[in-house]
């Protein structure tokens, strides 16, 4: 099976495209003062989920509700600086580093399409970080909905149908399985899994899936894709 019946690739952004996980974990250490042995993976991602649980609407906005939670259960300054400095900090978590490039080389076939939970703010933060490369965007504002609500994906079905693409025309790219391999799947539509965490061991700072979907495609790159794309 080609990519040829393809004419739309819709993207997951934060953890397919954008490295939030880095993003999280130095600005962690960095506004609390403690170090990897201090402060390991593990013990930012477990209040990390639960707070992300609770505070799950405006990205732009409920991250220094998700600092306060990191902080009390960790001893951590709580301070309002300290929670706006980490709710700045989301607007510069950086790209992962093949994803402007590879994305510059897709959009020569396809259509770009974002899909993402973050709200309108945070997501032109990240398109201008990786180069303004999509043709359309889908987020938490325009949708009341998060991923991986069917309502997500049926809102993006029918804006991309009212300009004359149909589903089997569309692919999805994604890191999370929880977020969108699965409920995409479960859609009908053909995915591609980005395994960002391939090697590494758990879910880090995305929720453990209910099982995972065999993907349709799997890389671990988004650069893997493009030249998978481009070798035909």
């Amino acid at each position: 099976m080609g990519f040829e019946q393809f004419k739309v690739l819709t993207f997951d952004v934060v953890g397919t495209l954008i490295d939030f996980e880095r993003g999280v974990l130095e600005a962690a250490r960095a506004i609390g003062g403690r170090g990897e042995a201090e402060l390991p993976d593990d013990a930012i991602w477990d209040v990390y989920l639960r707070a992300r649980a609770i505070h799950n609407q405006r990205s732009s906005v409920v991250f220094a509700d998700v600092w306060r939670m990191i902080a009390a259960e960790h001893g951590l300054p709580g301070s309002d600086a300290a929670a706006d400095a980490f709710q700045l900090a989301v607007l510069r978590w950086p790209a992962f580093p093949d994803s402007a490039e590879a994305l510059a080389r897709l959009r020569r076939r396809f259509r770009l399409v974002a899909m993402t939970n973050a709200d309108r703010t945070a997501f032109t933060a990240y398109a201008a970080t990786l180069g303004w490369p999509f043709h359309d965007s889908v987020t938490f504002d325009d949708t009341g909905l998060s991923k991986p609500d069917p309502g997500f994906f049926h809102f993006n079905r029918g804006r991309q149908s009212a300009l004359g693409y149909k589903q089997d025309e569309i692919l999805h790219v994604a890191q999370s399985q929880y977020h969108d391999i699965g409920v995409a799947r479960e859609l009908g539509y053909k995915v591609c899994w980005i395994e960002r965490r391939q090697g590494l061991k758990g879910w880090g700072g995305t929720p453990t899936p209910p099982r995972v979907t065999t993907p349709d495609w799997h890389f671990s790159t988004l650069k893997a894709l493009a030249d998978a794309v481009d070798a035909g």
